[in-house]
C-alpha cells in the first residue's frame, strides 16, 4: 500500500466525486483516477478494495462536513435557549449546502450500505457515533430538551437536507411565506426544540 497521505487524500477526495456524481456502481478505481488526474493504477496502490475505499469515504466526508470549531465557540456565547439550537441547525444545513457534493456521497453510502454488509456494519457505526455525539454536546452544552429532542431534531432535518439536496421543487411553497431552506429550519426548531 501506498503511503503518500496527500495522493491518498486527494484520492478519497475524487472518490466523494465520483460516487455523488455516479453512484456506487460508477465508484472505480479507473473513475477515480481519472477523477484525481492521476495514472491508471494508482488508486489501487491506495486501497484494498471497494469497500476500502468506500469506509475511507465515509471517514472523509464526516470530516468535510464537521462544524467547524471557530463557528461552534462562537455560537455557544451565546444564551442556552431555543435560539441557540436553531442557530446550530442553520450552520448544519449551511454545511450541508456547501459540500453539496460530500452530503450527496453520504446519501450514496446510505443506498449502498443496504447491499453490502459490511459497509452496512461500519457505516451504521459512523452514523450513530455522530447521533450520540450530538446527544452528548447537546447534553453537556444545555440546551433545552434532551436525547428524544436530539433524535428528532436529526430526523427532520435529514428530512429537509435529502429534500433541499436531491428535489428541492417539493419543499418550495408548500408552507405558503416559509422559506426554503432557511423558514423550514425555523419551523422544525420551533415545532420540536422546548423553550426553555
Amino acid at each position: 500500500m501506498a503511503s503518500n497521505p496527500e495522493r491518498r487524500a486527494a484520492l478519497v477526495d475524487a472518490g466523494v466525486e465520483v460516487l455523488a456524481r455516479e453512484g456506487a456502481r460508477g465508484l472505480t478505481f479507473r473513475a477515480v483516477d481519472t477523477e484525481a488526474g492521476v495514472p491508471v493504477g494508482t488508486a489501487s496502490n491506495y486501497f484494498t478494495d471497494r469497500d476500502d475505499l468506500l469506509r475511507q469515504i465515509d471517514a472523509r466526508v464526516h470530516v468535510r462536513l464537521a462544524p467547524d470549531p471557530e463557528v461552534m465557540a462562537d455560537l455557544l456565547k451565546g444564551p442556552r435557549d431555543r435560539s441557540l439550537v436553531t442557530a446550530f441547525m442553520h450552520d448544519l444545513m449551511a454545511r450541508a449546502t456547501r459540500d453539496r457534493t460530500g452530503y450527496l456521497a453520504l446519501l450514496e453510502m446510505r443506498l449502498e450500505a443496504t447491499r453490502r454488509p459490511g459497509l452496512l456494519a461500519s457505516y451504521t457505526k459512523s452514523v450513530r457515533g455522530d447521533l450520540e455525539y450530538g446527544m452528548e454536546f447537546h447534553r453537556d452544552a444545555g440546551l433545552p430538551g434532551g436525547d428524544e429532542t436530539v433524535t428528532v431534531l436529526y430526523l427532520a432535518m435529514l428530512g429537509l437536507i435529502l429534500e433541499h439536496l436531491t428535489l428541492p421543487g417539493v419543499l418550495d411553497g408548500v408552507l405558503p411565506g416559509v422559506s426554503v431552506p432557511e423558514g423550514l429550519v425555523e419551523r422544525i426548531a420551533a415545532t420540536v426544540v422546548p423553550e426553555g
